[in-house]
């Protein structure tokens, strides 16, 4: 399975947001349609990520108080980043290593999706499941030698 598989069965529905929005629009875009993150675009360009994790930063650090604070203030600039053909394994490395848990997908410039890493479990879990039906099957159907006969 690649990352491409993962966006086709997630869908391409992209919730984002612009650098210069407000933390309180951005967290209630959030909340109201369930996510963990928005996409940061300058225009139609990817300028970052906003996560859950970086409004609990801001609210801690400003006691509270998000008036005024813009998206870019507290965005993740120039986040990582998967390909559409990279592999379920790099995908999961990559997250792993960066405790990343929403990765933004990009074929050269065009964004495609963002996956999160409960997407990744998902993929992981399906693929597992498909790889056990083909060993059973194999195993069911297994040769028998000549010798035995």
């Amino acid at each position: 399975m690649i990352v491409r598989d993962i966006v086709k069965m997630k869908g391409s529905t992209i919730f984002s947001i612009g650098p210069g929005g407000p933390v309180s629009e951005a967290l209630a875009v959030m909340v109201k349609n369930d996510i963990g993150s928005l996409v940061v675009l300058d225009g139609d360009k990817l300028a970052g990520m906003l996560t859950f994790r970086e409004v609990l930063k801001a609210l801690d650090a400003r006691k509270g108080d998000l008036a005024g604070l813009r998206v870019a203030d507290v965005m993740i600039a120039s986040p990582a980043c998967g390909g559409p053909e990279d592999s379920l394994e790099s995908l999961r490395e990559i997250m792993n290593k960066g405790h990343i848990r929403y990765l933004p997908v990009k074929e050269g410039d065009r964004l495609l999706g963002v996956i999160s890493f409960h997407d990744v479990a998902n993929a992981v879990i399906k693929e597992i499941a498909f790889q056990n039906r083909l060993l059973k099957s194999y195993i069911k159907n297994w040769p028998e030698e000549e010798s035995a006969k």
